[in-house]
């Protein structure tokens, strides 16, 4: 049996209540308002929420925060007016306050009921497509994949990505577009988050060969499949790539999460000195050369860093052998990002009077 999500059969609870309550108070609402139906109800107030909030562009924290959105719109629009329907519909809101209560329950369950696609931010079309992976193992993974065969690669198709139904850069996400192959009319789907795991694991990160990044990645794996809704876990993701197409490699980031929520980025790199600041041959060579080459080393890696910042925003946090000591410290690290917090915007029913009471 599919496990269940958490928030949503609470926002479904929620729903049912509203529902119930809408019913209890529409004969009042009728009655006082002149009203006929509650289609015409519904037609007058409920359906205009398109018409007073850029929708395409609004990120909708909560559902106080759409009613206040809805509210300020609807005023604009009656003040410009007089002789409208919208300045006469507005001054029924102002006159009935049944009718206040009803908008504000109906608002409310018309959030909750658009949750998914009003309260995500959604990422510019330049940041809307990610490469990782190796020079000839890398894989995209896109918004709204389409192949373009007049330039034989892949792109977004920019209109649909605020239509895009997962959260971005999450398990969702990539069990909806798959991993596309640049410069192929292939991609590579995946039907169950299983198998996007033990491809995860045992092809993108093996691949690199470093016992830390495959273990961390097994921790990963353990805790998508632990979770109560998997889909909504952000993507672990693997070398991502700074130059993202371009063959000529210059830097990798070991892992990246993106906050499917507001789109941070934050950088998870291991740097054994093994790897990072060993010095194989140093005879024949003096202590100033040495030191030399260590230095070089050195800035060549916090460039990396800088960098990544400076083109796309991710601050990298980086672990050394002390930390690579204990895994399960790092992934807890890890774990903080990979439970993106709820955005809260709280406002107060006292926004309906705030709103609409005065002139127009």
């Amino acid at each position: 049996m599919a496990k269940r999500d958490p928030e949503k059969t609470a926002r479904n609870k929620l729903i049912k209540e509203l529902n119930e309550k809408l019913k209890e108070l529409l004969p009042s609402v009728l009655e006082e308002t002149g009203i006929k139906s509650v289609y015409s109800l519904n037609g007058i107030f409920g359906g205009k929420f398109a018409d007073y909030i850029d929708i395409k562009n609004e990120v909708i924290h909560s559902p106080d925060h759409f009613i206040s959105l809805y509210l300020s719109g609807f005023k604009e629009m009656a003040k410009k007016n007089p002789h409208s329907a919208h300045h006469r519909n507005f001054k029924l809101l102002q006159s009935s306050t049944k009718l206040q209560k009803y908008i504000y329950l109906f608002l409310k369950r018309t959030y909750l009921r658009n949750y998914e696609a009003l309260s995500k931010k959604r990422p510019r079309v330049e940041d809307a497509a990610i490469w990782i992976g190796q020079n000839n193992a890398n894989y995209g993974l896109l918004v709204t994949p389409r192949f373009n065969i007049q330039i034989s690669q892949w792109e977004n198709d920019k209109s649909e990505i605020r239509h895009f139904k997962p959260l971005y850069w999450s398990i969702g996400h990539v069990m909806e577009t798959g991993l596309v192959i640049p410069g192929k009319n292939e991609r590579i789907k995946f039907s169950s988050v299983d198998e996007y795991l033990n491809f995860f694991l045992n092809v993108l990160v093996r691949n690199s060969g470093s016992k830390y990044e495959y273990e961390l990645a097994a921790l990963y794996r353990d805790y998508v499949l632990s979770s109560l809704a998997p889909e909504n876990i952000p993507l672990l993701i693997p070398e991502f790539r700074y130059g993202g197409l371009s063959f000529k490699h210059l830097y990798r980031l070991d892992f990246t999460i993106i906050d499917p929520i507001e789109l941070n980025k934050i950088g998870f790199e291991l740097s054994p000195w093994s790897s990072h600041g060993y010095i194989a041959k140093t005879q024949g060579l003096s202590q100033k050369e040495i030191n030399e080459i260590a230095k070089n080393n050195f800035e060549k890696e916090m460039e990396k860093h800088k960098a990544f910042f400076r083109k796309y925003g991710i601050f990298v946090l980086i672990y050394t052998d002390s930390d690579l000591a204990n895994l399960d410290k790092i992934f807890a690290d890890m774990r903080d990002f990979l439970e993106p917090k709820t955005r809260k915007n709280t406002l107060q029913f006292q926004i309906m009077q705030d709103i609409i009471s005065g002139n127009l």
